[in-house]
């Protein structure tokens, strides 16, 4: 029989801050940290301004292996597992999923090129634990007392929602009774940012960094890199309330599947995400016609767009559900953007806040509800996408808790 699993802290590190009141604050504002790259000085970037690890883990002594990204995601489950009021022996039983991705930044690691080969004076002893996918999980591991099953998740821009929802399938499943799971993620460095720049995939131009990126635009040209973290604590209903935890939402199902089409590109009339999407539901026992908000993929690009409206138009042909794209407000952050953009749902959720797609002045797509002003309603059900390349799709719902 499936068990019920549900959320009781979360931690997050964003562009728009990494409390409850600042971020809100950041939307009543209209407030974005987008800025022009200092090395490719017409790429927008979204950073995370005055991030110190060491603000969060004091001294430790492998925090030189972690690059950015795992760093961010070192930071956030410390915030989650300190919110979560876990003991010692809880967390020694808990499991661990981490959503990363690739380290790209070739230069901090390599500070001694020399004929286009690493000068080896200057490297690290263990300089490869900077590029191993799973060396933030092994250190979130180690700093909190983390011993139960874990995996590490590497599927590009899908990775920490697929976290989430094999964690929370470990659970409903009976394997665990307690997970962190979650991602952290950063491509703004010179080899990040170069790379998707080959790929032709960054939003470029000359005018205000504020005022020129919108996802679902019919003039998109592309997507801004932004960077962060995320982890949530799940748990089995029964052992959440045993322990009186404060219970912050329902995840009730989850999907995934791959297109097997193209590297980078998407599957054009999305059937194998819209599989991802309608398994999520299916698992979750509701109908289309339930989901209150679609946080959506929206990454600005021209196929991903045309490919997630379509789906979406199609999915809920019989009630619009109000669609958000988060990555106007802070990014894309890759093998983070699941968990990020989920922790920013949560808290929209609770305020009942439907915040606008920054920047939205002619909607590539007039027959579903994209969101072009902030607005409140009430949130009962929502549904986040990822769609990562490779092909790799995930999809996961979630329920305002009513005890």
């Amino acid at each position: 029989m499936s068990r019920r699993v549900v959320v009781t802290a979360m931690g997050f590190i964003t562009s728009m801050g990494n409390t409850e009141e600042t971020v809100m604050e950041r939307f009543q504002e209209d407030r974005v940290n987008f800025q022009f790259d200092d090395a490719f000085r017409d790429v927008l970037v979204c950073p995370v301004p005055d991030f110190h690890l060491n603000q969060y883990t004091g001294r430790l002594k492998n925090r030189r292996y972690l690059n950015r990204g795992a760093g961010f995601c070192l930071a956030a489950a410390i915030l989650a597992a300190q919110n979560s009021m876990m003991t010692d022996v809880q967390r020694s039983q808990a499991g661990l999923f981490s959503g990363t991705g690739p380290n790209f930044d070739l230069g901090e690691a390599f500070p001694g090129f020399s004929q286009n080969e690493p000068e080896a004076s200057s490297l690290q002893a263990l300089w490869m634990l900077r590029f191993l996918p799973n060396t933030a999980s092994s250190i979130i591991a180690e700093v909190l007392g983390i011993h139960g099953e874990n995996a590490t998740i590497s599927t590009a821009c899908s990775a920490s929602l697929q976290a989430i929802g094999e964690a929370y399938r470990r659970i409903r499943d009976g394997y665990l009774d307690i997970a962190l799971a979650g991602g952290g993620d950063s491509r703004l460095n010179r080899g990040g940012i170069l790379a998707y720049r080959k790929a032709q995939a960054l939003h470029e131009g000359s005018s205000d960094p504020g005022t020129s990126y919108a996802s679902f635009d019919s003039r998109r040209n592309g997507f801004v890199p932004g960077e962060g973290g995320a982890f949530f604590v799940l748990e089995e209903l029964s052992c959440a309330k045993k322990r009186k935890a404060q219970i912050v939402t329902e995840v009730c199902g989850y999907g995934c599947s791959m297109d097997g089409f193209s590297m980078t590109a998407p599957e054009p009339d999305g059937i194998w995400a819209e599989k991802a999407v309608c398994h999520a539901m299916k698992e979750a026992g509701v109908e289309p016609a339930q989901i209150d908000l679609v946080t959506s993929h929206g990454t600005g690009t021209l196929l991903n767009d045309r490919m997630e409206a379509a789906l979406i138009r199609r999915v809920f042909s019989g009630k619009q559900p109000y669609v958000i794209s988060l990555k106007s407000w802070i990014g894309h952050l890759a093998a983070a953007c699941g968990a990020v953009e989920m922790a920013i749902t949560l808290l929209c959720m609770k305020n009942d806040f439907i915040p606008k797609i920054r920047n939205l002045k002619q909607p590539c797509d007039a027959d579903i509800h994209l969101v072009r002003e902030n607005g409140q309603a009430q949130l009962n059900l929502s549904m986040i996408q990822s769609f990562g390349f490779g092909g790799q799709n995930s999809a996961l719902v979630i329920r305002k808790w009513k005890d």
